[in-house]
């Protein structure tokens, strides 16, 4: 048991004891104490009032004296009121210290085979456009939320859903028939998904310019709006692509050949940007493989007499006695929407795998989808349906005037990738962190920084929240940044390559040397990383983690500016302050690793 589970128990044992009365252990109640005020652990005493029927500052001695007679780790005590303060023995800490040291991942769980299997889906691009920054934000997340799920003890399936089919699909692919000139990702030099994003734009350019013509031939008694609706549905390039969304669906050898030769080059650029962000997924699965699993699972559904038919042979899904409206499964003519394409994916993925739990990472403009998906999949009999989790976040946006992409309206991934590495180049050099560096260590470093700076600015705000990515702020070496804690690791590690340099030998157990305050601070702080990985598994938190990685390096800091190490004159405090040093070091890896973070090992 650790220092509080074994204080938690004799508390316990305490009151039984003293006062004759078994209580809940959630009446237990420790806490961090006051800096103010001599111990590391609080025990409140206001909840075993009623038990003890004495007043709180005789509970609280009366526990204390039983704790430090009776409570091995228990080395003194004070009392505050109904405050009653512990005082940890030295031998306790240096215990836990060396438990920390024996655990490479000390604070996270291992998966078994017993382990529940959690899904987690995110990425969800469309194959007519390249990845932007709201996919940034929601890769991420969803990278980090399966790592976290992972390090709580669960396993973990990471996957991602594409949607290559439908009309904006076909807009591409007709662009690039009429004026593409043959044209590849390798005769135009550029990334596959660029070039069909490229070809999405020109369509768009295109059919502008047809409505307005045809806009101009109209009578000028119609309304503007009238026009336009008119221009649409006349529109030669519009009808063009819905009858080549017709052939698709019908399985037009040609057309299917085109659409699989550009989904092959935008798969291809997408793969390079996930390899960049440090991203990737255990299956990933398509739209156009999927829904019509979808339409079958409806069908199923209304065979049951879970949906209903409406008189234009439409198929509804009636949630009025959820406090709901009702949801559209089947359009008219038999072709599915967003919903009965998830229901076909959800389908496959419970083919596939036994999953016990699925989280969705989707944009916060999804949440009534993910609501009706929820009750949908249930009435279906998944298991997961009525517990699925829907991750959804904000929006994320940079300040005006910079990084725009080469459309104008979104940033795309790849510029807001090679910008940051080349803004960490740029700070790096200027603030001499490159000394005695060659020019490929500087890059390599620059990349880790780089993306190190984008990934915690992200993932340290609250994922609910829209959020301002500024690329000045998050470069900087100094405050809540992926940069300072970098920086923090690289320094440490420097530390012990100089201690290796000396030839000093860091044993594998610590003993015999008394810790000091701030030391005990470090220790009960790497103590704390467990349970910041339970409880930013609990609550879907990546924020948690950051939070947790920038406090731990504050901590050290602090230590480090009061604290000689290698300079320490006494052999054991020397060897303990290193031996604290490289659990500070493990630690702070282990949690960035939780983040998608990678650290340097020199700066």
């Amino acid at each position: 048991m650790n220092i509080e589970q074994q204080i938690n128990a004799a508390a316990l044992a305490a009151v039984k004891e003293l006062y004759g009365a078994e209580v809940p252990a959630k009446m237990i109640q420790l806490q961090k104490t006051k800096k103010e005020f001599e111990g590391s652990l609080t025990l409140v005493t206001f909840p075993l009032l009623k038990t003890s029927r004495k007043k709180p500052e005789d509970t609280a001695q009366e526990i204390g004296e039983y704790l430090k007679a009776n409570c091995p780790v228990v080395a003194n005590f004070n009392v505050v009121k109904g405050f009653l303060n512990i005082v940890i023995s030295e031998d306790a800490w240096l215990n836990l210290l060396n438990a920390i040291n024996a655990d490479e991942h000390f604070g996270e769980v291992k998966a078994t085979e017993e382990s529940p299997l959690v899904m987690v889906e995110y990425s969800s691009p469309n194959t007519n456009k390249p990845l932007h920054l709201g996919h940034v934000r929601n890769n991420l997340l969803g990278w980090s939320l399966a790592k976290i799920q992972e390090a709580n003890g669960n396993k973990v399936v990471k996957t991602n859903i594409v949607n290559d089919r439908g009309i904006h699909i076909c807009k591409s692919m007709l662009a690039w028939l009429k004026w593409g000139e043959g044209v590849t990702p390798e005769t135009a030099g550029k990334k596959g998904d660029h070039l069909i994003g490229d070809f999405y734009v020109a369509f768009d350019k295109h059919y502008r310019a047809e409505l307005k013509e045809l806009m101009a031939t109209y009578d000028a008694s119609l309304s503007e709006d009238e026009k336009k609706a008119k221009a649409e549905a006349e529109s030669p390039l519009m009808k063009e692509c819905r009858e080549m969304l017709v052939k698709w669906e019908n399985n037009d050898p040609e057309v299917r050949a085109l659409w699989e030769k550009m989904n092959n080059w935008v798969y291809a650029g997408f793969d390079e940007t996930y390899k960049a962000l440090g991203v990737g997924f255990d299956k990933i699965y398509y739209e156009s493989q999927t829904y019509l699993k979808g339409k079958a699972k409806v069908e199923e559904g209304l065979a049951k007499g879970l949906f209903e038919r409406h008189e234009d042979n439409s198929v509804w899904a009636d949630l009025t006695n959820e406090g709901l409206d009702q949801k559209l499964l089947l359009r008219s003519d038999g072709t599915s929407v967003y919903m009965t394409q998830d229901i076909g994916t959800a389908e496959m993925r419970f083919q596939d795998f036994p999953i016990d739990k699925m989280i969705y990472v989707v944009g916060n403009e999804q949440n009534y989808h993910f609501q009706v998906l929820s009750i949908l999949l249930d009435r279906l009999g998944f298991k997961w349906g009525k517990e699925l989790v829907h991750f959804s976040y904000g929006m994320v946006e940079l300040p005006n005037g910079k990084m725009k992409s080469r459309e104008g309206t979104v940033v795309d991934a790849d510029d807001l990738v090679a910008a940051m590495i080349e803004d960490a180049y740029q700070t790096s050099s200027e603030l001499g962190k490159f000394a005695d560096m060659t020019e490929e260590e500087r890059r390599e470093i620059a990349r880790i920084v780089g993306m190190g700076a984008l990934k915690y600015f992200i993932l340290k705000v609250d994922a609910r929240k829209n959020m301002l990515f500024n690329p000045e702020e998050s470069i900087d070496f100094n405050g809540n940044t992926g940069p300072f804690i970098q920086y923090t690791y690289a320094r440490i590690r420097s530390i012990l390559r100089k201690a290796e340099a000396q030839n000093i030998v860091i044993p594998e157990t610590i003993s015999g040397v008394a810790p000091c305050q701030k030391e005990i601070e470090l220790v009960q702080k790497l103590n704390d990383y467990g349970a910041a990985v339970a409880q930013a598994g609990k609550d879907y938190s990546p924020s948690g983690i950051a939070n947790y990685c920038y406090e731990l390096t504050k901590e050290f800091n602090q230590y480090y500016h009061d604290y000689t190490i290698l300079g320490e004159a006494d052999e054991q405090t020397k060897l303990l302050r290193l031996f604290l040093v490289k659990n500070v070091v493990k630690t702070i890896k282990n949690a960035m690793a939780l983040l998608g973070i990678e650290v340097p090992e020199r700066m």
